[in-house]
């Protein structure tokens, strides 16, 4: 088990109030898994701009009747099987298809793979989800 360390925070009123909003909004237990939680966020997104390792999820929906779609979605990811880990293809109406591609690699090839594939005419919809590797 990890060791705890306890400190003392010292903040101003507003920013106290804002800390508890957080924690009554994500419903944590308390004001310190709050400060895990931001402090994580914060990590995660400075090795996301410095280009260092991560891992996540590209989350897209797309039409698999529109011409060319599924192969020039398949030649991309091709492309970057150095980072991808695993894909999951789900049918959710007769015309849209959701995908699911988990990640782990350098923040520029994970960028760079989603944005490739988002910019597919026939995709309606993707997002780039980033968290720690």
């Amino acid at each position: 088990m990890k060791r705890i360390k306890r400190f003392g925070v010292s903040l101003e009123e507003e920013l106290f109030n804002e800390l508890n909003a957080i924690v009554r909004r994500h419903k944590f237990p308390n004001r310190s898994q709050a400060i895990r939680f931001l402090i994580r966020k914060n990590l995660t997104e400075e090795a996301y701009e410095d280009n260092k390792e991560v891992s996540g999820a590209i989350v897209i929906i797309y039409d698999h009747h529109k011409r060319e779609v599924v192969n020039k979605s398949l030649d991309i990811q091709h492309e970057f099987t150095n980072i991808i880990l695993a894909n999951q293809h789900v049918h959710l109406s007769h015309h849209n298809c959701l995908e699911i591609i988990a990640l782990k690699g350098k923040a520029s090839d994970l960028k760079a793979l989603s944005d490739k594939l988002i910019a597919l005419k026939g995709v309606k919809h993707g997002k780039l989800v980033v968290t720690s590797a």
